[in-house]
């Protein structure tokens, strides 16, 4: 094929290409919360106070990309926290539009965000979904292994040794009912979006993160039961407390 994959990506997601979208041809919006999981519900706490641990400045200058944590579990309203900081709902439009603490296109917001826990506080280890619409988690009957998902992540080691490691899926209808096959330009925006949150929230919290784009994507989606085409992982990231210097 003379023609690269990512010009014909290019080419064919451009607008002049596009015909009606969904929502113009009268389809009715997509749920803005699907359960990717099924579990017993976990309250959070809100994000007060977690805040006053760094300033913005400070977070742009200091974020770096962290491959070794240490053992220090996260508090729960730590991770309370970072869930709120990467997708917690801010306000509900008409069933319609969520806004959120990052932005999207149309508002659409197209991601699930599950969690594979190993030291957080008053977790037990495991798969956890984050239900953005009351702020709370699913803790999933079903098991993941992070060293199975290190694995999926091309060896990538830091996962195994993380606390937490953040998988986003993307709800495909959810972001192509506005935009067509446009949608998935802005998917991949917008999870760079969140993952910068989650970034700027570590430093917050004397923790840090590291953004996983190199995965196997048959072999990730599988992990977490995903169809890899109305559903899939797009973006990762492994958090953990960072290793005190002396």
């Amino acid at each position: 094929m003379s023609e690269k994959i990512g010009e014909r990506f290019q080419a064919e997601t451009a607008i002049e290409c596009l015909g009606a979208s969904a929502q113009k041809r009268g389809v009715p919006v997509p749920p803005l919360e699907v359960r990717l999981v099924e579990g017993a519900e976990v309250a959070l706490s809100g994000p007060a106070g977690a805040w006053d641990a760094a300033t913005l400045t400070e977070a742009i200058r200091l974020r770096r990309s962290l491959r070794e944590y240490s053992e220090a579990p996260l508090s729960l309203s730590e991770f309370s926290f970072l869930l709120w900081a990467t997708q917690g709902v801010d306000r509900v439009m008409r069933d319609v539009a969520t806004f959120r603490t990052v932005p999207s296109a149309g508002a659409r917001h197209a991601f699930e965000t599950l969690l594979v826990v190993q030291r957080v506080e008053g977790l037990a280890p495991g798969l956890y979904q984050y239900m953005s619409h009351g702020h709370r988690l699913l803790a999933a009957t079903a098991t993941a292994d992070a060293q199975e998902v290190a694995a999926a992540c091309l060896g990538q080691a830091m996962i195994a040794s993380a606390a937490v490691t953040f998988a986003w899926v993307a709800v495909r209808e959810r972001m192509t009912w506005r935009y067509g096959e446009r949608g998935y330009r802005y998917m991949y925006l917008d999870a760079g979006h969140v993952c910068q949150n989650l970034y700027l929230a570590c430093e917050a919290i004397g923790a840090g993160a590291c953004a996983i784009g190199a995965y196997d994507d048959a072999a990730t989606n599988a992990l977490f039961g995903l169809d890899g085409r109305e559903r899939f992982v797009i973006y990762l990231a492994s958090v953990g407390k960072k290793i005190a210097r002396s």
